[in-house]
């Protein structure tokens, strides 16, 4: 069975932050102890809100209330991408609305300084694309995306921690090859953008390292759940994957509502609130901590991750 050991020691668990001066674009700098949450908010009409206040949160690690010791509004911090892509039998009927659709969001939602990959996963995980800013070659790399036969289960030619031949649809093995094998060595903002219907066959990595892998690299996971009904979406791993990443899960049933569906990932990565704090507790154990971010007005609905490893001695 593979594991997230390596990545436990590899990845640095206080992740990098961002200030920004006044007429200064935002950068990019490290604080040992700094915590810092990506927040969206929406109201009660599902609306984006940004113009919040650091007033307008609350924070607490375990239970235990925190100081917000520095916020910002984060529309221009640049966002590290991964588009992965359900390429198992029963996307076949969607695919080609998939890539026309995964291709204007990248249009729409990639600006200067961001970067994205595309990985297609069935029975092998394949980088088609890696880390660019050229549109027109990850436009090539999503239409290149084909419904696959059973393969070796390698990314960029590694087998990594999952090599070996797989059988079926491996979504496990591509979110724990994507971050512990390409988003761990990023900085700032991550995300995974996974066009699927969450039915994972015969990968190697169980559910919970999968989640495991994107909590220790600071990533957060959406999943557009796109199938057909002679087959089914797993909505339970697919909340699973989201809610505990800080991600958006958007049940997809028609080409149109695809679309709409990519606008709204589009949307809130690009209207983002960071908050960051001190912990209290300062133990070194590596155990994971429990975020939970609050408003001051309940009518508010906020979505951030639910948590980070400490560091260990």
């Amino acid at each position: 069975m593979a594991s997230c050991a390596a990545l436990a020691l590899a990845f640095p668990a206080f992740p990098q932050t961002a200030s920004q001066d006044q007429g200064q674009g935002p950068v990019i700098k490290t604080e040992v102890n700094l915590v810092n949450v990506f927040a969206t908010v929406r109201d009660k009409n599902h609306r984006v809100v940004t113009d919040l206040k650091q007033d307008d949160f609350r924070i607490a690690e375990d239970g235990h209330d925190e100081k917000i010791a520095f916020f910002s509004k984060e529309m221009n911090l640049p966002i590290t991408l991964g588009l992965l892509l359900d390429t198992s039998g029963s996307e076949q009927n969607m695919l080609p609305a998939i890539q026309d659709g995964g291709s204007r969001f990248l249009h729409r939602v990639l600006k200067k300084g961001d970067e994205a990959m595309i990985i297609s996963f069935d029975s092998d995980v394949d980088l088609l694309s890696d880390f660019t800013d050229d549109r027109s070659i990850l436009d090539r790399a999503i239409n290149k995306a084909r419904i696959n036969i059973p393969g070796g289960g390698m990314i960029a030619g590694n087998p990594g921690p999952v090599g070996g031949n797989i059988t079926g649809t491996a979504l496990y093995d591509a979110i724990y090859l994507a971050c512990g094998d390409k988003l761990n060595g990023e900085a700032g903002r991550k995300a995974i953008v996974i066009v699927t219907d969450a039915q994972d066959e015969g990968s190697k990595t169980r559910l919970e390292e999968a989640v495991e892998a994107a909590q220790r690299t600071d990533t957060v996971i959406h999943v557009l759940l796109v199938y057909d009904p002679r087959y089914g979406g797993n909505t339970g791993v697919a909340r699973k994957l989201t809610e505990d990443t800080g991600g958006r899960l958007i049940v997809v049933n028609s080409e149109k509502r695809l679309e709409e569906a990519f606008d709204q990932i589009s949307e809130e990565l690009r209207s983002q609130y960071m908050l960051g704090y001190y912990p209290t507790n300062n133990t070194k154990d590596g155990k994971f901590r429990k975020i939970k971010v609050d408003m001051a007005n309940h009518d508010l609905k906020v979505l951030a991750r639910k948590g980070y490893y400490a560091p260990k001695h």
